[in-house]
C-alpha cells in the first residue's frame, strides 16, 4: 500500500473539482475560492490559513487561473505557488487541476516555490538568450519544458525571468535542467 503524502499548508484551489483531484493524491486541507468572486468569509480562511499553516496556491493553468493567483498573491506574497503545465491539467480540452493525474499533482506540490522579493536579481535577460528561452523561434516552447521541470509553470521571458529571481532557483539546478532540455 502507497503511502499517504501529507502537506502541512493549505492548498488554494479554485473548485471542488479540484479539491477531489488533490485529496486522490495527498492528504490535505484545500481552501476553494469558487472562482474570481472571492468572497470575505474565504478570503478570512485564507488569511487564517496563511498566518497558521502557511498556504500553496495551486491554481489552473489559464487566464483565469493566473488571475485568481495575482489577487491571492498580492494579499499574501509569501504564499508557496505550485504550477502544472497546460498539458498536465488538460482533458478533452478542458483545462484543470481536476484533469491531472495524482502524481503530476504530487510532483507539482513537491516542487512548490516561495518567493524571495529581498534577494539580489541572480538572472538577468541575458540568462535567457544566452539558453534560447527568449528571442528564438523555439523559446517559447524552451520556456514552457524548463518551467515544467523547474516547477515554476511557463511565463513569456519577462514574467519567467521574474519567477528564476523570485522563487531563487539555484544557478545549478538552472545549469542542469538546461542540460537536461538540450
Amino acid at each position: 500500500m502507497m503511502e499517504i503524502i501529507k502537506i502541512k499548508e493549505a492548498i488554494v484551489v479554485e473548485g471542488r473539482d479540484d479539491t477531489a483531484a488533490v485529496n486522490r493524491a495527498v492528504s490535505a486541507l484545500t481552501i476553494e475560492t469558487h472562482g474570481f468572486g472571492i468572497t470575505a468569509a474565504t478570503w478570512a480562511l485564507i488569511e487564517k490559513a496563511y498566518n497558521e499553516q502557511g498556504i500553496i496556491v495551486f491554481t489552473d493553468p489559464d487566464y483565469s487561473g493566473e488571475e485568481i493567483r495575482r489577487k491571492i498573491l498580492q494579499k499574501f506574497p509569501d504564499s508557496g505557488q505550485a504550477f502544472l503545465t497546460r498539458k498536465e491539467a488538460t482533458k478533452d480540452g478542458d483545462i484543470g487541476i481536476e484533469n491531472a493525474s495524482p502524481e503530476d499533482i504530487i510532483a507539482a506540490l513537491s516542487k512548490a516555490h516561495y518567493t524571495a522579493d529581498d534577494k539580489t536579481p541572480e538572472y538577468v535577460m541575458e540568462d535567457l538568450i544566452e539558453n534560447g528561452l527568449a528571442g528564438g523561434s523555439d523559446a517559447r516552447n524552451r520556456r514552457e519544458r524548463l518551467g515544467s521541470m523547474l516547477g515554476i509553470g511557463y511565463g513569456n521571458s519577462k514574467s519567467f525571468l521574474k519567477k528564476l529571481n523570485q522563487f531563487s532557483i539555484p544557478r545549478e539546478e538552472f545549469t542542469q535542467k538546461i542540460r537536461e532540455l538540450n
